[in-house]
């Protein structure tokens, strides 16, 4: 085994440059080592990197190679707080008898410096796993797993299959990264087109994955270029003010690596920033540069100025902005009155057109105001903007949508919440479909609007109700969707369509099937959406009584680099998240929040917020909490679910919603994993039913297809299998 350890110094700056004259380095200073710029605060003798501190000192060797510490190969520079290194790569060989041959991992201790969130930590190769952990200040492990018995086919993305990647951004004191064997290799299985597994950090865009040639050696590449953020010192840019930075056209940012800040030049300047003068940022003379260029249509025109430019016109000329051109002025009374007969002309032509067409354009007017009104503009920038996929939705017309509702009238209305009515209709081929006319009253509301046609455009599964349509015509806006004919979760648990129908298979089935759907949204979905709305009443059931999500009316679309959004918090009191509700911060674990309402309202047929239960019971989370606590759970769960033979599933499903409910969002599990619990449930249920109706040994049979046991095939799918994966998942969110 080769270990290798590679020391990165921290980076801090003072608040001074004694080395600097007036501001500028030394002549004598060297500013290049073989094809790469050596940018101040860096240099490679002393007096000309900053204050003499070796933290900045780097090496140029006899090969023209330029060095950071001992044998750190720089690339280049960025003023703006980017260090460019080449990073070698672990690797794991085996012989032909499958055990390890050659193996070589590496250690760095990274100091104040961090690893760039433009970095990736990758894999390559079969029946491994490559894992990157790190020990210190705080305890922090991530890797990936690649699993194949076979070459994957030809060249394809580093998905999993020959090769998986993993993020890394998170502050380390020191990172270890290596490689093993997923396993036994056989000799003559994987050994034969991938005798060696590799694991290295690499830039984002630098490696691309070529089963072909990589799962042999890797093409005989050493290292890959990783970026590492630095910044000066541990102070904000307000607790410093401009002493260092502003001090020639260039300004103080905070640091992206969450400590310190570094100097950039204003716009329209280029330069060192943290240098004055010629050294320094200089004016970009955008009539002559051609990085930098200007948009004067005629060059002669191009004036520059200090951080800028401007086109000037001769005398007897003006500047048309549209085309940045010179046109010649118009004066004169004969031109005035040229251009007022025109005008006159112009003006009865347009009244006769407008006595004839009136009613036609008056109409076309009125649907463009509510067109634009009802935020169509809004839609159609988003939907062509990056991020949104085009989504093919049906436009309705007034007309139809006033004869499907028979004129909107009350006896079609479905039902009516925060976020508008919905209506019965019957489109001409005789289907029906549910209009909801949205609710609007400010911009907030339109944006919901909007925001429900795009969150439902692109969504395509089975329980999250299905977007036909809209019509953006009308006063206020309306949405067409597929009809659920069987009312809401909330009606049958509280309302006039409560019945013995929802057993507890029922609902246990209702509650796997909204946790797969939340679990869809947040993980499966092109762009990651947050419903922010989860409850009973927003759960619709159609005549098989098989759950439908809907209402996305204050849903949220996340991007693909964020984890969280700061928002306007929006909701319903019982079901709203106290994390979500005092910070502002919304991520997915608000949804767990709310679905662990809803479950418990499945649990125990009681609403989430009722002001007739004691004061300390009033929200169902602390009336359950308290009614575990006190050991009489059989009091708060309805009594027609409970019998002799499900009263343990019962019980690890209020589990389940007390984990989903914990004030922490951190502490919650992902709805994967919810979902995967709970799915556990019902593959136990189906294994008790089976035993109960097949005994002896064609039981065992049976459970030997289709369920783990104990002493299976640990390759099978199943219950124990499933249970043990979501304990695992939960574990790890905590």
């Amino acid at each position: 085994m080769k270990v290798h350890h590679l020391i990165l110094v921290a980076i801090s700056f003072y608040l001074a440059y004694p080395q600097l004259v007036n501001g500028q380095l030394r002549k004598d200073c060297r500013t290049s080592c073989g094809n790469v710029t050596i940018e101040y605060p860096f240099g490679t003798s002393p007096g000309c990197y900053y204050a003499d501190d070796p933290s900045f000192k780097l090496t140029c060797n006899d090969k023209e190679k330029l060095l950071f510490g001992e044998n750190i190969e720089v690339i280049n520079i960025s003023h703006s707080g980017e260090l460019r290194v080449w990073n070698s790569v672990s690797q794991a060989c085996y012989d032909n008898k499958g055990n390890v041959s050659d193996e070589l991992y590496y250690t760095y201790s990274l100091a104040n410096l961090s690893l760039s969130r433009n970095n990736k930590f990758t894999l390559v190769g079969c029946d491994a796993f490559a894992l990157l952990s790190t020990t210190g200040t705080r305890d922090y492990s991530t890797g990936c797993l690649s699993a194949c018995d076979s070459p994957p086919p030809g060249n394809g993305d580093c998905n999993g299959e020959g090769c998986c990647r993993s993020d890394v951004y998170v502050p380390l004191d020191s990172i270890e990264f290596k490689t093993r064997p997923y396993g036994y290799r056989e000799p003559t299985s994987v050994l034969d087109f991938n005798p060696c597994i590799f694991a290295f950090l690499a830039e984002n865009g630098t490696f691309h994955f070529n089963a072909s040639e990589d799962l042999k050696n890797l093409r005989n590449v050493k290292e890959f270029p990783v970026l590492l953020d630095w910044s000066i010192g541990n102070q904000t840019c307000n607790e410093v003010g401009n002493s260092i930075c502003g001090m020639n056209n260039s300004i103080c940012f905070n640091s992206t690596r969450g400590a310190g800040y570094n100097c950039k030049c204003l716009d329209g300047f280029e330069g060192n920033p943290y240098l004055s003068n010629e050294q320094g940022c200089q004016d970009i003379n955008e009539c002559i540069s051609t990085i930098h260029k200007h948009n004067c249509s005629d060059p002669n025109t191009c004036r520059n100025t200090d951080g800028g430019f401007y086109c000037k016109c001769r005398s007897g000329y003006l500047l048309d902005t549209t085309k940045m051109s010179c046109k010649r002025k118009d004066f004169g009374w004969a031109t005035i009155l040229l251009g007022t007969t025109i005008g006159f002309l112009s003006i009865l032509l347009v009244v006769s057109y407008v006595q004839q067409r009136m009613k036609h354009r008056k109409t076309i007017a009125l649907r463009q105001k509510f067109f634009e009104q009802n935020g169509g503009g809004m839609l159609i920038q988003r939907l062509s903007g990056p991020g949104t996929s085009n989504a093919n939705v049906q436009i309705f017309t007034d007309e139809g949508m006033k004869t499907s509702t028979n004129g909107y009238e009350e006896s079609r209305i479905l039902g009516q919440g925060g976020q508008g009515t919905v209506y019965k209709g019957i489109l001409p081929d005789n289907s029906i479909v549910a209009i909801k006319k949205a609710r609007l009253g400010d911009n907030s509301q339109v944006e919901q609007f909007i925001n429900e046609v795009l969150v439902l455009s692109q969504i395509n599964h089975r329980n999250v109700v299905k977007l036909l349509g809209c019509c953006l015509e009308t006063e206020v806006p309306l949405l067409v969707y597929e009809f659920i004919n069987s009312g809401t979760l909330f009606d049958h648990l509280h309302g006039s369509l409560f019945g013995p129908s929802l057993t507890w298979e029922n609902r246990l089935r209702i509650a796997v099937e909204i946790a797969g759907t939340l679990a869809y949204l947040h993980s499966s979905a092109s762009i990651p959406i947050i419903h922010r709305d989860v409850k009973t009443a927003n759960i619709l059931l159609d005549e098989n009584l098989t759950a439908k999500v809907a209402d996305f009316g204050a849903s949220r679309l996340i991007p693909m680099d964020k984890e969280q959004l700061t928002t306007m918090v929006q909701g319903t009191l019982g079901y709203l998240d106290p994390e979500y509700y005092n910070t502002g911060l919304l991520n997915e674990k608000s949804d767990v929040y709310s679905f662990g309402v809803v479950l418990m309202e499945l649990l125990s047929s009681q609403k989430a917020l009722c002001f007739e239960r004691p004061l300390q019971s009033k929200h169902l989370v602390h009336y359950i909490a308290s009614a575990m606590k006190e050991n009489r759970l059989h009091e708060v769960i309805d009594e027609k679910l409970i019998n002799e033979n499900n009263w343990k599933e019962i019980e690890e499903a209020v589990r389940v919603a007390m984990e989903c409910t914990r004030v922490t969002g951190d502490e919650r599990p992902l709805m994967t994993e919810v979902a995967a619990k709970l799915e556990g449930l019902r593959v136990t249920k189906t294994k008790h039913r089976w035993s109960d109706e097949y005994p002896g040994e064609e039981t065992e049979n049976l459970v030997g297809v289709g369920i783990l046991s104990e002493q299976g095939d640990t390759s099978s799918t199943g219950y124990d299998s499933i249970k043990n994966v979501a304990s695992m998942h939960i574990e790890a969110g905590r």
